[in-house]
């Protein structure tokens, strides 16, 4: 791209766009697949761009202006206008440009797999690289209860004194939104024992944010609640699967025809691990397209290693970054220990409680970054 690769030598005291977050969301058609992008302009120029809530590219000022005008629906007439003004090009070179920028985009929401550093020239960090001045993505536990029969024991219920109530996390979902966080997760515990879910998932969607659900799944296998959460807005789902309940397998053959990005993660423990081949090649006969794996002990990391390896052979994609909801195989305490932390954990992403405190990420309940609710932005993320 001319204008990108002679960047360095055109911006000459051109005036940054509006800081700020932008997101263009459009929907399937005969020649294309739906997607999400939302664009972080920083005060500075340069800007992150994230497509699926999954895709996260850095972006130098006139790269960031040609996402906004992108997103913005400018007319390429007009914004090549525009680029030619602010900066000293010719409108053919930035029509050019500009239309070879729109055509990376394009591919990249169509083949979401292909590397965009070696096949489309992009500058791409991974996200905790990135100087970001907001997580990219804010994991919020809704509620620490268990669905009947689950052990007390299973949540760190006694952490928290009170859950907040449906106006409070919206009140959360805004702040998310107004300081530059693109995409919530609801978890818990079980999410679906909320009788606001819908709603705080509506709300989500009205703010245009990403709006994803970590849950045990067993109220999906319900079609009509599934079609409600389709139609409120939800984006993408994590199902926790229980290998010997057939309602946990029932829930994901009712799920997973569904347009929905769907994520199911198994917790290897002593009990299914020699079971953990057959669970694999099951999921991928149902149509399971993504995989989340982790252990409950570390002497099982070499058949996880073995497991992972089979995914591979599935053509399983496996997906690392998700918390998992507070279940009876949750593998916390594993995931969280000192050489495991995701590298993205408090800068990437953050973790709230049901009461609105916020953790580097879930189970660092000894990190309390300070609450949503009562303090200032600038003195929980720095």
């Amino acid at each position: 791209m001319e204008l990108i690769h002679r960047f360095s030598q055109l911006f000459v005291n051109v005036k940054p766009l509006p800081e700020g977050l932008y997101q263009k969301q459009v929907a399937p058609g005969d020649d294309r697949p739906a997607y999400r992008i939302h664009l972080r302009l920083n005060q500075a120029g340069p800007g992150i761009l994230v497509i699926n809530a999954a895709t996260v590219l850095q972006l130098n000022p006139t790269a960031a202006e040609y996402a906004y005008h992108f997103i913005q629906d400018t007319s390429p007439d007009e914004t090549a206008k525009q680029v030619a003004a602010r900066y000293r090009v010719t409108k053919e070179v930035a029509m050019r440009d500009y239309q070879d920028f729109v055509e990376r985009i394009q591919t990249l929401v169509e083949m979401p797999d292909l590397d965009p550093v070696s096949c489309l020239d992009f500058e791409r960090a991974a996200p905790h690289s990135a100087d970001l001045i907001a997580p990219l993505r804010l994991d919020c536990a809704l509620t620490y209860r268990l669905p009947p029969g689950a052990s007390a024991d299973d949540a760190p219920t006694k952490r928290v004194d009170r859950e907040l109530t449906t106006e409070e996390w919206q009140t959360i979902f805004d702040k998310a939104w107004q300081i530059g966080i693109p995409h919530v997760t609801l978890t818990g515990g079980e999410p679906t024992l909320r009788d606001d879910l819908i709603a705080l998932i509506a709300h989500a969607e009205k703010n245009g944010q990403v709006c994803g659900l970590l849950s045990d799944g067993l109220k999906l296998a319900d079609k009509q609640y599934l079609e409600t959460l389709l139609q409120t807005g939800l984006d993408h789902l994590l199902i926790i699967l229980q290998p010997d309940n057939k309602a946990s397998w029932k829930a994901i053959e009712t799920v997973i025809p569904e347009d929905l990005f769907t994520t199911v993660h198994l917790t290897l423990t002593p009990q299914n691990v020699g079971k953990g081949t057959d669970i694999l090649e099951r999921l991928s006969g149902l149509g399971v397209e993504n995989l989340s794996l982790s252990t409950s002990e570390a002497s099982l990391k070499d058949a996880l290693s073995g497991l992972q390896n089979k995914a591979a052979s599935l053509g399983l994609p496996l997906k690392f970054d998700l918390p998992v909801p507070y279940s009876a195989a949750h593998p916390v305490a594993i995931e969280t220990a000192e050489d495991n932390v995701p590298e993205g954990a408090g800068k990437v992403w953050l973790y709230v409680e049901p009461d609105g405190d916020v953790l580097p990420a879930q189970g660092m309940a000894d990190q309390i970054l300070g609450n949503l609710l009562r303090d200032p932005w600038e003195n929980i993320y720095s």
